[in-house]
């Protein structure tokens, strides 16, 4: 049996309700309201996929067991007696069945004010926004925070989470996060939109970044508490000084009148997911970065999404390098992978050109067989692209500081793609309504295009008409020329450690077949897509390096009850509802993790897990939900905690400091702070097993 909510019917491609606005302001410009910056005619990849099992899984199928129904919620009626018999059966007291890593009895959909976990599990939260984190940083107080303070603080709206071991200090590690925008309105009690201090300002700039801060496990549970003042910790904001590497750098596309060589900025922006390197760094990806600037006039500024006036947090008039007018390539130094260094906090963080500049949701590293990098990053944006990099150097194993500046520069020679999907169904058989073509399934095969390769001697252009730096610093008119296909809002992609199949997460895009926008096709095939899919890509030979790839879609989001959503073949009434998967991640067991942001069922956002292999593939179960107005990030899965950024709760329209719209996490009245949080099986045991 499975649990059911009402669905929200909503305009908004990201979230229901009167979420939809505030998030929109402060989070990417009001990206989704304004023309779509891509208006080629290239083929476009997007949406949810078919009403039905094909014939191949119908039969694995019907051998599958009924999973565990979920708990403390509205129960719709069980389809028969013998399905639910079969459910019972599955039950172990406090724990379900399921995949292994995935044994444990899903959260009903719902929307209580908290985060809801796992009967048998606990959970705390780490770190919230504005904790103390350097030494001389006072503690939070709303009322009096300056830029200085926020400086030592816990940024805000915490995403992407990494945690790495602390050399020589059992049950340590660094918590690294991104901080990826800030919600003014909701951080400043008084606070006039037109008219912004220099004060609130600066603390807006203090509050974006990363942060890197070492927490400590208690032995018997999995909880974590922040070591404050230990010497790894590290703030990184919008004015730290950073290295720009890489083929354009030093470009004259680069250069600034406070920066002549092109080879450093200031800051880093909107970071939303990011991956850790076999190296031991930590990449970040700057997304929407294009709404901290305005009065853009060129054409190339409009196809990043970048306003004509002024924008919606007035930075432009404290620092003229926000006014794409007077500072004419401020905005070129943004948009690109950062890499972390967290053992060394005194360290210059990088800025990589070779990864291309384009609203990068993340970075995900594997290593081809003979040791050399390969990042995977999608392009946040509707009808925008997904890419992979191929590195030419191989990764040095050991610490001293030679090996780890040469891992440093990896990501600075390679060569940067694009995807290009086909599917191998005639297009009469694709209609737009989610139909199954005659052979039962979606799917095709796709290449990787080149774009550019840059090497130690220097770059060169594989797209005609583009140098080499035009295509690192314009990625996006790049992947345009070449006609790479238009996904909806690529967003984390995640390589399975274990089989080596990427999932790309690809959270939604309504306007698919509206107006004229691209119509359906075989990767496509249902019209105005509000929940989002995952595709599955299988390299060709299963290497990195490949130029050759199969794709299948694996997970069509939405009510089960749909017939056009679809769950890798598993049996539909075992499996929660889901919609808009945002960042992905992979437990030991090779099981993926998906968490989501704007969820138009009815029913908070949250974090699922669904098994790739076996006879359970397919099955998807409820972890958590998250408060009113938030998103869930992160996600971080190990054996005996999972870890989660709980952003922006109370982002509710007609929200504010003075009256907050969410109790979370202090209580009712108490200003609403983006936290951390991790959970854990009260029993001591591993996760889901």
């Amino acid at each position: 049996m499975r649990i059911q909510l009402p669905i929200i019917r909503t305009n908004s491609d990201s979230h229901p309700g009167g979420r939809a606005a505030l998030t929109c302001r402060f989070r990417c410009g009001d990206a989704c309201f304004h023309e779509v910056p891509n208006t080629t005619t290239n083929p476009y990849v997007g949406d949810v996929i078919a009403e039905a099992v094909s014939r191949r899984t119908t039969l694995r199928a019907a051998a599958v067991v009924t999973a565990a129904a979920a708990v403390g919620a509205t129960v719709a009626a069980p389809k028969a007696e013998a399905a639910e018999a079969a459910a019972a059966t599955e039950r172990t007291g406090t724990f379900g069945r399921g995949a292994r890593g995935l044994r444990f009895n899903p959260v009903a959909p719902n929307t209580a004010d908290t985060v809801t976990i796992p009967d048998g599990y606990g959970q705390n939260i780490v770190i919230r926004w504005g904790e103390p984190i350097l030494r001389g940083a006072p503690a939070f107080d709303p009322a009096k925070q300056t830029a200085k303070a926020q400086a030592g603080q816990f940024g805000y709206n915490c995403d992407f989470l990494a945690l790495l071991p602390v050399p020589g200090e059992r049950g340590r590690q660094i918590l690294v996060a991104n901080h990826e925008y800030t919600d003014e309105v909701l951080m400043f009690r008084g606070y006039d939109a037109a008219n912004p201090t220099k004060e609130q300002v600066e603390i807006a700039w203090a509050a974006h970044g990363l942060s890197a801060v070492v927490v400590e496990s208690e032995h018997r549970t999995g909880k974590l508490t922040p070591v404050s003042r230990h010497p790894l910790n590290r703030r990184v904001t919008a004015t730290t000084e950073f290295r720009i590497t890489g083929p354009a750098a030093g470009s004259d596309l680069l250069k600034t009148s406070a920066d002549p060589t092109g080879r450093k900025a200031l800051g880093t922006l909107n970071n939303c997911a990011g991956g850790v390197t076999p190296w031991g760094t930590t990449l970040h990806g700057e997304e929407n970065f294009n709404q901290y600037f305005g009065n853009a006039t060129r054409a190339t500024d409009k196809r990043y999404g970048i306003g004509t006036g002024a924008t919606e947090r007035k930075w432009e008039r404290f620092d003229k390098r926000f006014d794409v007018a007077q500072e004419p390539n401020e905005v070129h130094r943004f948009g690109y992978v950062v890499e972390l260094d967290p053992y060394d906090p005194d360290s210059k963080p990088r800025k990589h050109t070779a990864l291309g500049r384009f609203k990068h949701e993340g970075a995900t590293v594997r290593l081809t067989d003979d040791g050399r990098p390969v990042v995977y990053s999608g392009d946040d944006e509707r009808f925008d692209y997904f890419y992979k990099f191929v590195g030419s150097k191989r990764m040095k194993k050991g610490s001293s500081r030679a090996v780890r500046e040469h891992n440093l520069s990896l990501l600075d020679e390679g060569t940067l793609y694009v995807a290009k999907l086909t599917g191998d169904s005639p297009a009469i058989e694709i209609d737009g309504t989610g139909k199954l073509p005659a052979d039962g399934e979606f799917d095709g095969s796709g290449e990787w295009i080149p774009l550019a390769t840059a090497t130690a001697k220097g770059a060169v252009s594989h797209v005609e008409g583009m140098t080499a730096e035009e295509v690192f610093v314009f990625t996006r008119l790049a992947g345009d020329k070449v006609g790479a296909t238009k996904m909806d809002r690529p967003e984390d992609i995640e390589p399975n450690p274990h089989t080596g199949k990427v999932y790309v997460a690809l959270t939604n895009n309504s306007n698919r077949g509206i107006g004229t926008n691209a119509k359906a096709d075989e990767a496509n095939p249902r019209n105005a897509n509000k929940h989002g899919h995952i595709l599955e890509l299988t390299e060709r030979w299963n290497r990195a390096d490949s130029k050759k790839f199969a794709w299948s879609l694996f997970l069509v989001a939405g009510d089960p009850e749909d017939p056009a959503t679809y769950f890798a073949g598993y049996p539909k009434d075992g499996v929660s509802p889901i919609s808009c998967p945002d960042n992905v991640a992979f437990d030991s067991y090779g099981n993926l993790w998906i968490s989501t942001d704007g969820a138009q069922l009815g029913s908070h956002d949250g974090l699922f897990g669904v098994a790739t292999r076996g006879d359970r593939r397919g099955e998807l179960k409820q972890f958590l939900t998250v408060p009113k107005g938030a998103e869930t990030c992160g996600p971080l899965i190990q054996d005996r905690r999972v870890l989660v950024a709980v952003q922006h709760p109370g982002e509710i329209d007609g929200a504010t400091a003075e009256k907050p719209l969410s109790a979370w996490p202090d209580g009712a009245g108490k200003i609403n702070r983006p936290a951390v949080v991790a959970v854990w099986r009260k029993d001591g045991c591993d996760i889901g097993v």
